[in-house]
């Protein structure tokens, strides 16, 4: 039925600040409004800037209202912004998005389940995340620490970098010791340096990402 212009005007002025409104009526009409509306955790805004110093585009997908979105979205810097969407709406978005780039899902409930298992990459928050979410993820943030985002991505391209060097090295010198096989100038000592020493040194090399993880949180700036 009808509602009266007060009401209207509360959700109105709830909606202008970000909030969500929630009506609370019996038989009779609406008896109360309530505003309600997500808090932002302290890092909220400087994970966000990480993000964005490790070269990647943070999109805000969430079933709240428009405008609540875009008051969050405003608050913590994020450009790109879609409200109202329902699971399969973020499912949608998600494999658009995987068709333009390779896209990473950070989620915690229920209605992030579809995404999070859509994505090349799904984060789920291991502490208040649910438990589907969960599952469907691909990694548990175990501290719900948004900012390891972009601590993983700068982590990851270190591992590649280390594999890549590990592989180019190892097959290197293998190769110019089957040239001096080859060539007959082989020696017992080349041939071990050429198996286990090599082998040492990769393994060596490897070890140094334990090292780069702990100034990962420097080179972000965090």
């Amino acid at each position: 039925g009808p509602v009266a212009a007060n009401v209207e005007a509360a959700f109105e002025a709830a909606h202008a600040k970000g909030e969500t409104a929630v009506a609370l009526s019996d038989m009779f009409g609406v008896v109360a409004v309530f505003a309600v509306a997500d808090t932002l955790k302290a890092n909220a805004a400087q994970a966000v800037a990480l993000m964005k110093k490790a070269e990647l585009t943070p999109w805000l997908l969430t079933g709240d209202n428009k405008r609540a979105a875009a008051a969050i979205a405003e608050r913590v810097g994020i450009e790109h912004v879609q409200a109202e969407l329902l699971p399969e709406d973020k499912l949608a978005v998600v494999e658009k998005l995987e068709g333009q780039a390779p896209t990473a899902m950070v989620g915690d409930g229920i209605n992030d389940a579809p995404a999070l298992s859509r994505a090349r990459i799904g984060f789920a928050m291991g502490i208040k995340g649910a438990d589907t979410a969960i599952e469907a993820a691909d990694v548990a943030l175990m501290d719900d620490n948004i900012a390891k985002i972009a601590w993983f991505k700068k982590l990851s391209e270190l591992t590649h970098t280390t594999l890549f060097q590990n592989i180019v090295f190892a097959l290197g010198v293998k190769f110019c010791f089957m040239i001096a096989a080859l060539a007959g100038y082989a020696t017992m000592w080349m041939a071990v340096f050429a198996d286990t020493g090599v082998c040492l040194i990769v393994v060596a090399w490897g070890l140094r990402l334990m090292r780069s993880a702990g100034k990962v949180d420097l080179m972000l700036g965090a």
